[in-house]
């Protein structure tokens, strides 16, 4: 049918060959290859979601112990949230700037990693290593920065969606990466590093120009693109669950690893068909209006003029003190001091720093850095909670898996659902977040108290609760604050996740590892030489500090219900209002202009005949 409209164009081949060229163009210019290409972006923007994998390595090639490797873990997590920078630097430059800072980053600090651990550099000293991984996993901020929120802006009355399946993406990342890892350099953990030093570069290279800022268009089946959108990726992750347990009952030769990826990345580019079909739908429909007259209704609109009285009046039209050099310079003054303390409604766009002072950002920041800040210790700790627990390393690589797999869910359900629930119900995402925070804690008591075979179930259970805070935490920010200055307010709430990893992972955790391990050590007879790694075994190494975070997050499922009580008045509006009302402002505006460009043409070709 396609091929039909484009032939029939012009009369001609050569005419079909053009529209061709001009619908190729059309999509590779649209909304929906942009969120296509997003996709792909946050789909290998997850390295720091897979440290479990590659911190063996580390510890043993360079004899860390186990605060050594937290501190480590530490400032990965600070890398991959610390997105302040990036958020600024999109305040004021095209999303290409940060993508383009996030490719050489990336491949600059997870290359020099690898170099490390393979020995082909000398030992890096401990704060060197810390800097390396910071500056590869700070990257994804600035990929995630220049991908992410400027699908929000683009699909503001969709945000939640929109939160969800980006993020939901980034969660898969794990799960996506390990197959193709496999399929390129087999059982190679080392190379591991190395894949994740070039590949998540080369597709943000790929997409530099693709990802930008477009003019906000309504369309009336926006939410239901995006939930084909959704089946798709749930397709992707419902084959990777498949595909993880087959693998994990047999072991794959090289072949069937290659076979596995090939069609874990034909699901991956699935979408760029939605956007193909929605892109031609588009063009067909604009085609309709341009060729056929009778369907095009002419509205002029020439308001009278009206002499206003002085009182009612537009400010720009009264002697104001606008024209008063002193007045203006106050009010700069004012806007920038003393305005800090006196924010906007909830919902309009706040100043940065309104945002920051505001009591609402510390109530939210704090669930964020209890509940986000546990999670991620325990994702982080996996590995060594295996070991410890007697697990076998092929059930490691499965926990991680299943933790991609359900954090990629917890993110698409957490997007998708508070959504619905907010529209249909009025209920507010705060209450959500905290709901997911409770539920959370489950999986730190099986961890503290573990049994046979519990360390799976805890995997879903953080893996699902740590993709679902993300998109609610970024939809309240957005919400609450506005979309002004989104790029560094969502930076912001980021770093929430290494305070709390700092506190409950390096400070915490590690250091209760290590005193196990030495006491461990103690009562076998040995002493620790210097170099040599420390390694704990049984279900002391991770009851304390599971306790202990088990508290933290109860505290931080508390503090989000009080932003609840704070907001509640706030979501029982329509918070969405202002954007439709733009939408609609833009569509009259751009429907009338073109209406009477090919009104011109018409009497243009008139006049000629």
């Amino acid at each position: 049918m396609a091929g039909a409209d484009f032939r029939s164009s012009d009369g001609g081949g050569c005419g079909g060959w053009r529209e061709m060229k001009r619908f190729g163009l059309q999509v590779l210019l649209g909304r929906w290859f942009m969120v296509f290409a997003s996709f792909l972006i946050m789909a290998m923007s997850g390295a720091t979601y897979m440290f479990s994998l590659y911190s063996t390595d580390i510890k043993s090639s360079l004899g860390y112990d186990q605060s050594t490797l937290n501190l480590l873990s530490f400032f990965k997590d600070v890398g991959g949230n610390v997105g302040l920078l990036p958020g600024v630097i999109n305040e004021v430059s095209p999303p290409w700037v940060i993508l383009s800072a996030g490719v050489v980053m990336n491949f600059f600090g997870y290359f020099m990693i690898w170099l490390a651990i393979t020995g082909k550099i000398a030992k890096p000293k401990v704060w060197q290593m810390c800097l390396y991984i910071c500056i590869g996993a700070n990257s994804q901020t600035f990929a995630t920065t220049g991908a992410l929120v400027t699908c929000v802006k683009n699909f503001p009355e969709s945000r939640g969606s929109v939160l969800g399946l980006l993020k939901g993406f980034v969660g898969l990342s794990g799960a996506i990466m390990t197959q193709v890892y496999h399929a390129f350099y087999g059982d190679d953990s080392k190379a591991f590093i190395l894949l994740i030093a070039w590949l998540p570069a080369a597709v943000s290279f790929i997409f530099l120009r693709t990802i930008r800022i477009m003019k906000i268009v309504r369309q009336s089946n926006e939410i239901k693109v995006f939930y084909q959108l959704l089946y798709i990726s749930l397709g992707l992750a419902s084959f990777l669950m498949i595909l993880i347990i087959i693998q994990n009952k047999f072991r794959f030769t090289r072949i069937e690893y290659i076979g596995g990826a090939i069609v874990v990345l034909i699901l991956l580019f699935l979408p760029v068909a939605v956007a193909i079909k929605e892109e031609y739908d588009i063009w067909k429909s604009k085609k309709v209006v341009f060729s056929d007259p009778s369907q095009v209704k002419i509205v002029t609109e020439n308001p009278p003029e009206v002499e206003l009285p002085l009182s009612t009046q537009p400010p720009e039209s009264l002697p104001s003190k606008a024209s008063d050099p002193a007045a203006t310079s106050a009010e700069k003054q004012t806007s920038c001091f003393e305005n800090i303390f006196k924010p906007p409604e909830r919902g309009e766009d706040y100043t940065i720093l309104q945002a920051l002072f505001s009591l609402d950002m510390l109530v939210l920041f704090i669930a964020a850095t209890c509940g986000i800040g546990g999670t991620l210790t325990a994702v982080d700790n996996l590995g060594q909670i295996g070991h410890s627990l007697g697990y076998p390393s092929r059930s490691i690589t499965t926990f991680v898996s299943l933790v991609s797999i359900w954090n990629y869910l917890g993110r698409v359900v957490s997007g998708f659902a508070s959504e619905i629930l907010l529209k249909k119900y009025k209920i507010p995402r705060p209450l959500l977040l905290s709901i997911v925070l409770l539920f959370t804690c489950a999986g730190h008591i099986l961890i503290a108290f573990p049994s046979s075979n519990s360390l799976y179930f805890a995997s879903v259970i953080l893996g699902f609760c740590f993709g679902a805070q993300w998109p609610l935490m970024y939809a309240i920010i957005s919400e609450i604050f506005g979309l002004k200055y989104y790029s560094t307010l969502y930076n912001f709430g980021a770093v929430a996740s290494p305070v709390g990893s700092y506190i409950l992972n390096v400070v915490i955790a590690g250091d209760l590892y290590d005193k196990e391990a030495l006491k461990q050590m103690k009562a076998l007879g040995l002493t620790r030489k210097e170099g040599e790694d420390l390694t704990c075994n049984g279900v002391q190494c991770y009851r304390m500090s599971s306790i202990i975070i088990t508290a933290a997050t109860l505290f931080g499922s508390f503090a989000s219900f009080i932003l609840t009580l704070r907001t509640r008045k706030f979501y029982k509006g329509d918070i969405y209002k202002k954007f439709r009302d733009e939408a609609e402002g833009a569509e009259n505006v751009t429907g009338s202009s073109g209406i009477i460009t090919e009104e011109r043409k018409c009497e243009a070709r008139g006049g000629h005949q």
